[in-house]
């Protein structure tokens, strides 16, 4: 989040991201801070998806008041990098997260790069240290080849060791945030209008256009008017993310707004206008997004998809992570791309497309299962965007033609025709090169001219069956196929395999 330079200023909480690898316990960690540190009050837990949520960490002995901390919750860095590629800086502090057992994985080294392209403070969560596999130097080495040196290897990067399934760190973790957040001295203006960014949006089938946000500078009011370059409207219910209804929000808090006319974009900057003439004017139609027409060269394989998430915010992380799928082979087109529930238009859709229905983190209504189902049409939900993408590569794998693969053995050099009934000969030869084997396919040569196509039924050395034969041995072959070898040609001995097709 920006930084002021105005006078008139207070202290706000940090805004922090989590991120890190898949199965390097993100959520767990977030979840084990949420139970530890969300009031009594609120043990309800949090009753809807706002995309972020605010803790309170008691003072310190040394100080008065508690503190808060605002986490995001998002589908992780692929919504984040999306927020900080339309200029939304919405964090104050990254939290790496590594599991002490595994380390470094592909998706630490992406998560480091967001998180470095973001220009924020980062701390290490060296998450799962209570597995007796943790190895905790081995870790702190491989960051150091990322580019990330912790304080125990004379950096400036802390590090603290976490158990989401103990509980151990969480509360040194929470501490080392509140430290580092007070060393970037953050704060914001209240008397000025109120600004901020959406952090997550969708379409609610009772409610209507959902966002939720974050405000930076001032306070957010029920009644404000306020306006993105995608959308606009007027508040007409704030809640926090306990899903309780509330009539102000501080620079720094997550909050739910009804009251926009469109569902905005995740990502956006939001400010807030004296009324709808103003607002209107920040709007830029232009920057909706349009989904990618394709000319389809005739001959070519396409995978049509429909794509349904639960957020605005997932969707276009999903889109851009097709789009880095090979396509040289199989085109994925897009038919239509939504937030919300599977419906019975989206199976019309993939019936008459040909398509395939993928759903992110939602469900699909009972006339759409049951059209579904009688028309034979694939609906696939996920809950893990990488999952998403691996099937949607299988399906485009299955859409390949397998490839036929030849494989060549040995050569034999006929020395001898014994025999020759119907399509069936026997001839003896020398293996020149390689090796030769019982039931293999036989290509024969004449020169350059392929004169004989068939298998080897039978192979034999000094009468005797055996199933292969070496380079310098002497053997004969039962041929099945078509056309009639002769003394001096070549058989080449190959196997044939069919293989899925790969992108």
């Amino acid at each position: 989040m920006r930084k002021d330079k105005s006078q008139n200023l207070i202290k706000r909480p940090p805004v922090v991201v989590v991120l890190g690898h898949i199965d390097h316990g993100k959520t767990s960690l977030l979840d084990a801070i949420r139970k530890t540190r969300v009031a009594e009050k609120e043990s309800g837990g949090i009753t809807q998806h706002v995309g972020a949520y605010q803790i309170t960490v008691p003072a310190a002995k040394r100080e008065k008041d508690e503190k808060k901390v605002t986490f995001l919750d998002t589908p992780g860095h692929e919504a984040f990098s999306q927020m900080r590629s339309r200029g939304a800086k919405v964090a104050d502090v990254a939290v790496l997260v590594v599991a002490a057992d595994e380390g470094i994985k592909p998706q630490t080294k992406e998560a480091i790069l967001h998180i470095k392209k973001a220009e924020i403070p980062l701390i290490v969560a060296l998450n799962k240290i209570d597995k007796p596999e943790a190895n905790p130097e081995r870790v702190k080495s491989e960051l150091q080849k990322e580019g990330i040196l912790v304080e125990d290897f004379g950096g400036k990067v802390p590090l603290v060791k976490t158990s989401a399934k103990t509980g151990q760190g969480i509360n040194e973790l929470l501490e080392m945030i509140l430290l580092v957040a007070e060393m970037e001295s953050l704060k914001a203006d209240t008397s000025k209008p109120a600004e901020g960014v959406i952090i997550e949006s969708y379409m609610d089938s009772q409610r209507g256009p959902m966002a939720s946000l974050l405000v930076e500078q001032g306070i957010l009011k029920t009644g404000d008017v306020l306006a993105t370059p995608s959308g606009l409207g007027k508040i007409k219910i704030l809640e926090d993310f306990l899903g309780e209804k509330i009539e102000q929000v501080f620079p720094a808090q997550p909050a739910l707004v009804i009251g926009f006319e469109d569902v905005p974009r995740v990502g956006e900057n939001f400010k807030t206008f004296s009324d709808f003439e103003e607002a209107k004017k920040y709007l830029k139609p232009e920057e909706k997004r349009v989904l990618e027409v394709l000319d389809i060269e005739e001959g070519m394989k396409v995978l049509n998809l429909i794509l349904k998430a639960d957020v605005v915010g997932s969707l276009e992380a999903i889109e851009e992570i097709l789009k880095s799928l090979p396509q040289e082979k199989v085109i994925l087109r897009i038919l239509t791309s939504d937030v919300g529930e599977v419906n019975e238009n989206d199976v019309q859709l993939a019936k008459s497309g040909k398509g395939l229905i993928l759903g992110f983190r939602v469900k699909t209504n009972t006339i759409a299962k049951n059209l579904a189902q009688r028309d034979k049409i694939r609906i696939l939900n996920f809950e893990i965007i990488y999952d998403l993408v691996e099937g949607v590569r299988k399906f485009m794998e299955k859409i390949l033609e397998p490839e036929t693969v030849r494989n060549d053995l040995g050569k034999l050099k006929v020395l001898v025709h014994f025999w020759a009934e119907k399509n069936r000969q026997i001839v003896g030869g020398r293996v020149i090169e390689g090796m030769v084997k019982k039931g293999t396919l036989i290509e024969a040569l004449r020169g350059e001219e392929t004169i004989a196509k068939g298998r080897m039924v039978n192979l034999q050395r000094n009468k005797k069956d055996i199933e292969k034969a070496a380079k310098g041995e002497e053997v004969g072959i039962l041929f099945e196929g078509s056309g009639k070898i002769a003394e001096g040609d070549i058989l080449v001995i190959y196997t044939q395999e069919r293989q899925k097709g790969v992108l």
